[in-house]
């Protein structure tokens, strides 16, 4: 699918660099714009219906996570470019499909604009549609320690869990919660021949219990309950193929 995109670089050099790898390499990336500071970055993201913003992190009079703030709901997929490697947590917290480091690999320029298109095409093809998850009913039960034995639950009555420290909190859909003395990874390693997708380095969610796919900042799922649970973005691909 093609991608409409602008770039955001305050370094001439850098912007004709990468402008000629995407046209050599990434015919189906439609630049529409550059900006080279925060200021002409936000003009063409409130004019433009973007998919795609390859944004460098330092720039004059503000950095990439000032321009995301300003922006407030995103609905495109960013790639960060940049020097510097100590901006990468920072890139994952807000949400960055992909993080290239300069000079760019054109390898992983690739696989970064292919990574975009596979979510941008699959979150079209299911706006507007029902949502049907492709795996089936969650069936069985799973055991959690208690002090004096264990407790048996329905695994279909877990909406989701959440990781707190060395612990989970597992949400039930009679409005209880548990505290359990395990990992997420625990519960994310047992139940994944199941319909219990990581959505986010906190959260699993039981994908049967998905009633909203929300496009944004990273993406967001609402469940059954009204909860909404915020989608990490090296997440998005994985959630989204549970759908058809």
């Amino acid at each position: 699918m093609k991608l409409t995109s602008i770039i955001v670089e305050d370094e001439e050099t850098s912007r004709e660099i990468l402008k000629n790898y995407l046209k050599k390499y990434c015919p189906n990336v439609d630049l529409v714009g550059e900006a080279e500071n925060v200021e002409e970055a936000l003009i063409l993201i409130r004019n433009n219906n973007l998919d795609l913003v390859f944004l460098d992190v330092e720039m004059p009079y503000g950095n990439a996570f000032d321009l995301l703030d300003k922006v407030g709901d995103i609905n495109f997929e960013t790639v960060f470019v940049t020097a510097y490697n100590h901006y990468a947590m920072d890139a994952l917290n807000a949400h960055a499909s992909y993080y290239l480091m300069k000079p760019i690999s054109i390898d992983e320029l690739i696989k970064a604009v292919d990574y975009v298109a596979k979510i941008r095409t699959k979150e079209n093809a299911l706006q507007n549609q029902v949502l049907m998850p492709k795996t089936n009913v969650v069936n069985g039960k799973i055991t959690i320690p208690q002090q004096n034995g264990f407790e048996v639950i329905n695994t279909a009555d877990i909406l989701y869990c959440k990781a707190d420290d060395n612990y989970t909190e597992i949400y039930l859909n009679t409005n209880k919660k548990k505290l359990v003395s395990k990992t997420l990874k625990y519960f994310e390693d047992i139940l994944k021949d199941t319909s219990f997708a990581r959505v986010h380095k906190s959260y699993l969610v039981n994908v049967n219990e998905v009633v909203k796919y929300l496009k944004g900042k990273g993406g967001s799922v609402v469940l059954s309950n009204g909860k909404e649970i915020m989608v990490s973005a090296s997440k998005k691909s994985d959630l989204l193929s549970y759908f058809k």
